[in-house]
């Protein structure tokens, strides 16, 4: 994963050689704050850039930039480093394998921010989303709680999901689409070979259930969805789980084309009775998680 120590070097090396102004955030509390970082990765890109003869540092602790490293490129533009690995997506990941593990842990703000060298006010926001999704909670007095993945949990709610999904494609079926199932069709594709990726989109499950329009049917997923929908997300990262995934939502998708109700329902059976295999490897797993010494005890 780039690193903002790095993305932060990079950055203020492309911006000295061709001569921009960056008199205005040579602090390093400005800096964190330009970058929305902690203070531990501008310190160690500032000395990094010190090092290289980039940035001078003055007998009064002042930064100032050295003149003498302004070279042939001023004027000029200079490719500037990509932004490292999305953030929210990079912690949820995380949390989602640690999660897999069962462990109930609380989550420290200060630690998981330097941990991920970016801001306290960076991470209660990545928190409050993540909440929303279902994966952490906030319990008051004591912070955020990462809810644990349970695989008895996961077959309960399965059980409770295929019934009702089931009645949902009954109840959809005068509501069908063939514009609607051709497009959710093209957008689950299957690589050719081993340099293409699968895509998946999970768009039938809403579909189907909003075409029911029941109301207990759509209550019920919007109650409890959102606590699985991260680890699904995660396990689509798996390229065997990806391509089964979609392959499962194709079978789905040409038998309502076809209008065959049964070969459909069959179908979504198959789909939700799903193996897991990604699911079974972490959980199986007792290698250690690096995110573990940052997220226990944040009581």
């Amino acid at each position: 994963m780039a690193t903002w120590r790095r993305f932060i070097q990079d950055d203020l090396r492309a911006r000295i050689r061709v001569g921009e102004e960056v008199v205005d955030i040579l602090t390093l509390q400005a800096l964190a704050a330009h970058y929305q970082v902690s203070l531990t990765p501008v310190r160690l890109a500032v000395g990094d850039l010190i090092e290289e003869g980039f940035l001078k540092k003055l007998s009064n602790g002042r930064l100032t930039v050295n003149r003498d490293a302004v070279g042939s490129n001023v004027g000029q533009d200079a490719s500037r480093p990509d932004l490292p690995e999305d953030l929210p997506r990079k912690i949820k990941d995380d949390l989602v394998v640690l999660s897999l593990r069962g462990e109930a842990v609380f989550l420290r703000e200060a630690e998981t921010a330097e941990r991920y060298e970016t801001s306290g006010t960076v991470i209660r926001q990545v928190f409050h989303r993540l909440a929303g999704s279902g994966l952490i909670e906030h319990i008051p007095r004591r912070g955020w709680r990462l809810v644990p993945f349970s695989q008895e949990k996961l077959e309960d709610y399965t059980h409770v999901r295929k019934m009702l999904e089931v009645e949902a494609m009954r109840l959809a079926w005068p509501h069908l689409e063939d514009d609607d199932l051709r497009v959710m069709l093209n957008a689950n594709r299957v690589p050719d070979n081993q340099n293409e990726e699968p895509f998946v989109d999970n768009g039938i499950h809403a579909y189907l259930i909003e075409k029911a329009d029941n109301f207990f049917i759509s209550d019920f997923f919007a109650r409890h969805q959102n606590r699985f929908d991260p680890v699904f997300a995660w396990e689509a990262t798996d390229r065997q789980a990806a391509i089964d995934t979609a392959l499962q939502h194709r079978a789905i998708l040409e038998a309502l084309l076809a209008r065959d109700p049964s070969r459909a329902e069959e179908a979504l059976l198959e789909h939700l009775d799903y193996g897991h295999t990604a699911l079974r490897n972490v959980l199986w797993s007792s290698t250690e998680h690096e995110i573990d010494a940052i997220v226990r005890g944040g009581e």
